[in-house]
């Protein structure tokens, strides 16, 4: 059974597409099945695996208002090396179709219940805000993967973000929680760095990855160019960083599935 992670900040510009376009290539890299779903009705994620998103014949929107079924919608990203469930501008239209569906908060998770036996992995790429769409993420995840920068206002975002996980678990998803935070465009060299980086140990602890990714020009260009930037420039240390946080991740996985199969053995005895 597949991990099913939302990748989520309300706050834009965190590297919040950046993450999740990599994480899938990386966690595929490392001979993962990986579904990438575009929940942005920007539909940068669906541009940066190289597909056109203006060319699209129907997209995720027509999966969640149940016009199209999900295998017409899945589509290979053969460069980026996963499947990817696209979006576009349409997007926009199912967050107000939504509000007048029954179990609309539910409608992606049904979705991705059909698809999940295919995959190791599933990512899903949210909208830079805490609506309809973020919570039907929310809703079909088991963990949230929250980019941030090391700044002042990125903490105020982190504590809003966290009240919302929280009523999420407490009315809709039971097994929500806070998979990992990562810093993104880090820079060592900042006074304010250090002391963001202070805060976020102290606590979140564990859940701060040791990864980190640092400004990189070449994981800025490597979308314009519709890759990621392992596919775009294996040895940046853009590239670097995202192999890192997939490794990370995989090890976590594997000591909680250990941790988990010890308790059951001694649970039998």
């Amino acid at each position: 059974m597949s991990k099913i992670f939302a990748i989520a900040n309300q706050k834009g510009g965190v590297g919040k597409t950046t993450t999740s376009v990599n994480l899938a290539a990386s966690l595929s890299a490392t001979r993962n099945n990986v579904l990438l779903v575009d929940l942005d009705p920007q539909g940068n994620a669906t541009m940066g695996s190289g597909v056109d998103k203006s060319a699209l014949a129907i997209s995720l929107y027509d999966a969640i208002i149940g016009e199209a079924e999900v295998s017409s919608v899945l589509t290979r990203a053969d460069e980026a090396g996963y499947d990817l469930l696209p979006s576009n501008g349409d997007l926009v239209a199912a967050e107000a179709q939504l509000f007048g569906m029954e179990e609309r908060e539910f409608k992606l998770k049904e979705i991705l219940d059909s698809l999940r036996h295919n995959y190791d992995y599933i990512i899903i790429d949210c909208p830079p805000s805490l609506n309809m769409l973020t919570i039907n993420a929310l809703v079909a995840a088991e963990g949230v993967i929250i980019p941030m920068q090391c700044e002042y206002y990125a903490l105020e975002g982190l504590a809003a973000l966290i009240d919302t996980i929280e009523t999420i678990r407490d009315h809709l998803n039971p097994t929500l929680h806070i998979e990992g935070i990562i810093r993104t465009m880090y820079d060592p060299r900042n006074r304010l760095t250090i002391e963001v980086n202070r805060q976020l140990f102290k606590h979140f602890g564990d859940a701060v990855y040791r990864t980190v990714v640092p400004r990189n020009v070449r994981l800025a260009e490597a979308p314009s160019f519709g890759l990621p930037v392992l596919k775009y420039d294996r040895t940046s240390k853009g590239s670097v960083s995202y192999l890192a946080l997939a490794g990370e991740i995989l090890r976590r996985s594997d000591q909680a599935m250990a941790g988990k199969t010890a308790a059951e053995t001694s649970a039998a005895r």
